[in-house]
């Protein structure tokens, strides 16, 4: 794979330095070990290691990935592996896309309290579109779905939102039979959007009462019961948006649109452009218009690109790709068969060696996925590693290329 002309950490190995010196005392820890992570990933600072071909004896020197899941370099191992452990899981049925949005109302209360609030976005959609879908007058059936946080719009600015991908049916509230949805309709959008605006206020008024959320800078007024009551009363009566795209073509086409989505991070280093004197330069899309005039160019001075690109840092720990209803990680598999047994579904077949945890997946914690060998296509292997800051015991074979980068 051919290295893009431009990436991130080289936009942090320019400007970084002096980012941090301006910002000193107003940037979070995680944030300052993700921006060490992308500029070490990839370079002799986190060691590396010799890789050899089973086949013909090829060696060469690759330097280690940080493995870190905002990096735009690693998350393409990531999204294979997660994707290969969800194939046994696939349903022949059409797959629906939604998307739940906050109002841009609760983005900052949310970037000040981002463990609390998106915890509350993934409930809050979760529990609309079981209930929606359980309900007689609906589906009436048992469902799952599979939600991913996106915390950015195309700019890189602050815009939460969930996107849910879920099958076309459930198994019915008795377990008796498979339900399918209208073709080409899930649950009425109109509906969703209003249990979910009442269900995240909800919870969002009483995690105040709780004390759980915490307001610095311009929200600092927030803190008073009746301010926060008065800040939120407005959204009560505002249409809170929540998008249902049509049905996916198959299960191959779900597992290519999820490749997409579950991995991707702030802005991949294929939408840059250029860095000079005027800032850094990426490309963008402006959803406000249609066709060929969405897409566009964007330049940002660096510091400001560096700022927007840290505000999606997510808390420590935080998994931002979740399973609920039929697809729950602690049922999954006997609903899964249950549901094939209904629908009358040939089994999926699938290698156990492929099988990853979510939360190590959700962490960013990706498989060992090393390019081919560049002379026959062999597997390469490890034969020997190194620390940080030494070099192998002994030069490769006479016929090592130079250093390769391990995905």
């Amino acid at each position: 794979m051919r290295r893009p002309k431009l990436e991130v950490a080289d936009i942090f190995h320019h400007h970084a330095a002096a980012w941090r010196r301006a910002n000193a005392g107003h940037v979070s820890l995680g944030q300052l070990k993700v921006m060490s992570a992308i500029e070490c990933c990839r370079s002799a600072a986190l060691g590396g290691h010799v890789e050899h071909c089973e086949d013909c004896g090829h060696s060469r020197i690759a330097d280690n990935s940080c493995r870190n899941r905002h990096c735009p370099k690693c998350q393409g191992a990531a999204a294979k592996d997660w994707l290969a452990a969800r194939e046994a899981d696939l349903l022949p049925v059409g797959y629906f896309h939604l998307v739940f949005t906050l109002p841009a109302e609760i983005a900052p209360v949310a970037y000040q309290n981002k463990a609390v609030v998106y915890d509350l976005l993934f409930q809050a959609a979760a529990e609309t579109l079981l209930t929606i879908a359980a309900d007689p007058k609906h589906l009436g059936a048992r469902i799952g779905a599979t939600a991913v946080l996106h915390t950015w719009g195309s700019a890189m600015t602050h815009h939460p939102h969930l996107h849910m991908i879920v099958p076309g049916g459930g198994i019915s509230l008795d377990g008796t039979r498979w339900v399918a949805c209208r073709p080409g309709f899930l649950v009425p959008v109109r509906v969703l959007s209003r249990l979910f605006r009442r269900l995240f206020l909800s919870r969002l008024a009483d995690a105040h009462a709780t004390g759980r959320l915490a307001f610095f800078g311009e929200l600092d007024g927030l803190r008073d019961r009746q301010a926060f009551a008065a800040h939120l009363a407005p959204l009560g009566r505002k249409n809170w948006f929540v998008y249902a795209k049509p049905p996916f073509a198959g299960p191959e086409a779900v597992l290519a649109y999820l490749a997409r989505y579950t991995h991707r991070v702030a802005i991949s280093n294929s939408r840059l452009v250029g860095l000079d004197e005027r800032g850094v330069t990426f490309r963008d899309k402006d959803y406000r218009r249609n066709g060929r005039e969405r897409l566009r160019t964007m330049t940002l001075a660096p510091d400001e690109f560096i700022r927007r690109f840290l505000l999606h840092v997510l808390p420590k720990g935080f998994h931002r790709i979740r399973h609920y209803g039929l697809l729950a990680s602690a049922t999954c598999k006997a609903n899964i068969a249950r549901a094939k047994e209904l629908i009358a579904a040939p089994p999926i077949s699938i290698d156990p060696a492929t099988q990853h945890d979510d939360a190590d997946m959700a962490a960013g914690v990706a498989a060992d996925h090393r390019p081919p060998c560049p002379c026959c296509g062999g597997r390469m292997i490890i034969v020997e590693s190194f620390r940080r800051g030494n070099a192998p015991r002994g030069p490769p074979s006479p016929r090592a290329g130079g250093r390769a980068a391990m995905p």
